[in-house]
């Protein structure tokens, strides 16, 4: 795949870059701010681009902005925050839109190479990757919804599928069941949830996030 690394730390770029060379991939550009990633995300149409929290200019959620303004100018693109913080609020806005090809890992917990590069290429397929940590404290915003119990056993099922990153496609050929009915099982599991309807959250995201908590 095809990759910006979006980090102040030089030293960070440059290990990463050489990891995902010695996997295959190809890192089309390592910038250290957030105007520049900008500019190369728009120049390089990357299949993914990972994106510290903070960086210059501001050194606080600059990071973040431009990750959110990537998602609303190029959706097509996969965005992977890899940080050592939570920043709950522009992160809740991340969810707000399409749970498609997102992910938030902390850095000091990704701990096996091989988890961070199965994140990144759950990320490119489409589909989502999550630090606990960072699940924990999102849903402290929420309300807290009813037991995952309530779900029935082939909700239950989808729901763990998505929670894996798999799309409604994968997930009816994986469970042999027609797209129809993982839709409608997808629609029963986060009214049977209670979720939040508000704005500011993705309410299958939500669900995902839900049943990594526990």
């Amino acid at each position: 795949m095809r990759v910006i690394l979006a980090d102040d730390s030089v030293l960070l770029r440059e290990g990463l870059t050489r990891l995902l060379d010695d996997a295959g991939h190809e890192v089309v550009a390592a910038v250290g701010d957030a105007p520049a990633l900008l500019a190369a995300v728009e120049r390089h149409r990357p299949d993914v681009a990972v994106i510290d929290v903070r960086m210059p200019p501001g050194h606080k959620d600059d990071g973040l902005r431009a990750a959110l303004e990537i998602r609303d100018r190029l959706p097509g693109v996969g965005v992977l925050v890899l940080s050592q913080y939570v920043e709950q609020h522009y992160a809740a806005r991340l969810l707000a839109g399409s749970p498609r090809g997102l992910g938030y890992l902390l850095k000091d917990r990704v701990s096996e190479v091989a988890d961070f590069l199965d994140s990144l290429e759950r990320v490119r397929a489409g589909g989502t990757a999550f630090d606990p940590e960072v699940v924990r404290q999102l849903l402290a915003r929420t309300t807290h919804a009813d037991p995952l119990s309530r779900l029935s056993p082939r909700e239950g099922e989808v729901l763990r599928h998505l929670a894996q990153g798999f799309v409604n496609a994968a997930i009816a050929e994986r469970l042999h069941v027609s797209l129809s009915t993982v839709e409608k099982h997808v629609n029963a599991l986060v009214d049977k949830l209670d979720l939040p309807r508000d704005p500011d959250y993705n309410r299958r995201v939500l669900a995902i996030l839900r049943y990594l908590e526990t």
